[in-house]
């Protein structure tokens, strides 16, 4: 009873995993560049790895940090003013780093319409157009 039911179990994780990388596949709506280096249509300031926040953010997840799509605040006043909840964090990966390192993407609106980046964890922004 016990390898069948653990053979019931690795036969669900194996269809999830192919069918989340099937997904994966499919949802690129930031194709890398020819070069590997920016995607196309966006500024060359974003690290390789905002494709991937980009990504998932089109695609409302699942992302890699529990933080990721929580309302930001804009305590530093960097950004324009509006009311609480227009503005929404999402951690750029920084290869190598232990935690989530000082990279993010701020967006604006829901669905977004507006996005910023910061590498300097939030003490300045840059902001740019992002169309999938």
């Amino acid at each position: 009873m016990r390898i069948l039911r653990f053979l019931v179990i690795v036969a669900v994780v194996s269809a999830l995993a192919w069918s989340w990388q099937r997904h994966a596949e499919q949802a690129q709506p930031w194709p890398a560049g020819e070069s590997g280096q920016a995607a196309q249509g966006l500024p060359s300031f974003l690290p390789p790895e905002a494709v991937e926040t980009l990504d998932l953010i089109a695609r409302g997840g699942p992302f890699p940090y529990r933080q990721d799509g929580v309302v930001f605040q804009n305590r530093e006043r960097l950004l324009p003013d509006a009311p609480r909840g227009t503005y929404h964090e999402y951690t750029v990966r920084t290869p190598g780093a232990r935690d989530r390192g000082a990279r993010r993407i701020i967006t604006g609106g829901t669905p977004p319409v507006a996005y910023w980046y910061t590498d300097d964890h939030y003490r300045s922004f840059r902001r740019f157009e992002a169309h999938p």
